[in-house]
C-alpha cells in the first residue's frame, strides 16, 4: 500500500510517503520514508501537489480530536468531515489546518481515499480516576472529561525508548516527555497510557510556545467578569500566552536560550523547567516508580538545559543525569548515568510512521473500508 501521511499543525506541515507490504515492522523499528517534506502551512497547496506527483493508495491525516464514538482510524467521507468540523473549536491550532489539508487533497485527488487518525487514541486506556473532572456529573456524562493528546508520539517514544534501553515494555513504567511547540507528558504502564498532562483540550498541562497550559479557572472567571470576551480569552490563551507571554517577545526555546541575559527569557525558561520538573514527578507518582524517562519533540531532542531541568523531577525515581552525555547528545542516545536505577533516553519523533502504521492496519486489502476499532490492553 502506497501511503501519504499528512500532519498539519498551526504553522507547519509535515508530509511523508511510505510503501508498505505484508507484515508491518514493529513500532520501534521504523523504516525511513520514501520521501518527506516539511513546509510552512501557508504553502500547503504547493507542498501537496509535490507530495502527490507519484500515485498513492491512501492519504492518512493526523487529527487532534475525533468524535467520541469514532474508532482510532476513520474514513473521511462527507459525514465524517462535518462531524470533525463541529469539533474544531476544541483544537483550533491544529484541526482547522488538518481539515484544510483534507479539502486540498480531495481537490487534487478526488478518488483517493482519505483517513483520519486520532492523535488521542492511545489515551483511551486511562482509568476513570484519571479522566474525570471534579465537576457536576451531568457535565461528565456529556463528554467533558480529560482526554489527552500527542498519543501517536507518546506510544512511539515508549516503544522506541524501551528498545534502545533493552527494557521489556510489557513490564515497564515509562514517562514520555513530548516537548515542542505543544508539550505534554504521559505515564505509561505495561505499554498502556494511564495518565497524561493535557486535558479536554490541548490547551491544558505544561506551558507551551504560545499556549498557557494549566491556569487557575478562577483567574479565567476573573478575566471574563472584567470584560474579556470568550473569543478574546481564547485568542489570549492559545496564541499570546505560554513562553511567548512570559518573555514578552518569543516562544521559541532556541531564541530564549540564546538570550538568557534577558530577564523575560530567563523567567520563561525557569517557568518551563519548574513545571516540567513538577509534572515529571507527578507522572512517576502515578506509576509508583520509574524504569525509563524518554524525551522527544523539537525541545526534547535539542534543548539539553530543558532536559536537565526536567530530569531534576525524576531524581526520586532513580534517574541520575550524565551531564556530558546530555550536553553532547545528537540524535537518539542515553543521557543518564550507567549506574542509574532508572534510565533516560532521547528519542527522535516519528509521528509520520505511526500515522502510516495505523492507516495500514485499519484498511483491508481491497482498500475499501476501515477495519473494526483497535482494542488496547487495559
Amino acid at each position: 500500500m502506497r501511503l501519504l501521511t499528512v500532519n498539519a499543525g498551526s504553522t507547519s506541515l509535515k508530509l511523508e510517503r511510505y510503501d508498505l507490504r505484508g507484515s508491518l515492522p514493529g513500532i520501534a523499528s521504523p523504516p525511513a520514508p520514501l520521501w518527506a517534506l516539511r513546509a510552512n502551512v501557508d504553502d500547503m497547496e504547493s507542498a501537496l501537489v509535490e507530495a502527490l506527483r507519484d500515485d498513492v493508495d491512501v492519504v492518512a491525516h493526523r487529527f487532534v480530536r475525533l468524535p467520541d464514538d469514532a474508532p482510532d482510524v476513520m474514513r473521511l467521507d462527507a459525514e465524517a468531515r462535518r462531524a470533525i468540523g463541529r469539533m474544531v473549536a476544541d483544537a483550533p491550532l491544529h484541526d482547522a489546518g488538518a481539515l484544510d489539508a483534507v479539502t486540498a487533497v480531495g481537490r487534487l485527488r478526488p478518488s483517493t481515499p482519505q483517513l483520519a487518525v486520532a492523535d488521542g487514541g492511545f489515551h483511551r486506556t486511562m482509568p476513570a480516576a484519571a479522566t474525570t473532572y471534579a465537576i457536576p456529573i451531568e457535565l461528565t456524562r456529556r463528554g467533558l472529561r480529560r482526554r489527552g493528546y500527542h498519543g501517536l508520539r507518546h506510544e512511539y517514544a515508549a516503544h522506541r525508548g524501551c528498545a534502545l534501553a533493552g527494557i521489556d515494555l510489557s513490564r515497564a513504567r515509562v514517562v514520555t516527555a513530548h516537548l515542542g511547540g505543544g508539550s505534554s507528558l504521559c505515564a505509561i504502564q505495561a505499554g498502556a497510557s494511564v495518565d497524561t498532562t493535557m486535558g479536554y483540550t490541548p490547551l491544558d498541562g505544561l506551558p507551551m510556545a504560545t499556549r498557557s497550559g494549566s491556569v487557575d479557572p478562577g483567574l479565567l472567571l476573573h478575566l471574563l467578569r472584567d470584560g474579556v470576551t470568550p473569543d478574546q480569552l481564547e485568542e489570549m490563551l492559545e496564541r499570546r500566552s505560554g513562553l511567548l507571554g512570559i518573555s514578552g517577545w518569543t516562544g521559541d526555546v532556541r531564541e530564549l536560550s540564546a538570550a538568557r541575559e534577558n530577564a523575560g527569557a530567563r523567567l520563561a525558561l525557569d517557568v518551563l523547567g519548574w513545571r516540567l520538573r513538577a509534572a515529571i514527578g507527578a507522572m512517576i507518582g502515578v506509576l509508583g516508580g520509574l524504569d525509563l524517562l524518554v524525551f522527544t519533540g523539537g525541545i526534547g531532542e535539542h534543548a539539553p538545559d530543558v532536559r536537565a531541568m526536567g530530569i531534576a523531577g525524576a531524581a526520586a525515581g532513580g534517574v541520575e543525569l550524565d551531564v556530558e552525555r546530555n550536553a553532547s547528545a545528537a540524535g537518539e542516545c542515553r543521557i543518564s548515568m550507567e549506574r542509574s536505577r532508572a534510565c533516560a533516553f532521547v528519542v527522535n519523533a516519528r509521528e509520520g510512521w505511526q500515522l502510516a502504521r495505523q492507516a495500514y492496519s485499519a484498511f483491508d486489502d481491497a482498500r475499501e473500508a476501515p477495519a473494526p476499532e483497535r482494542k488496547r490492553p487495559g
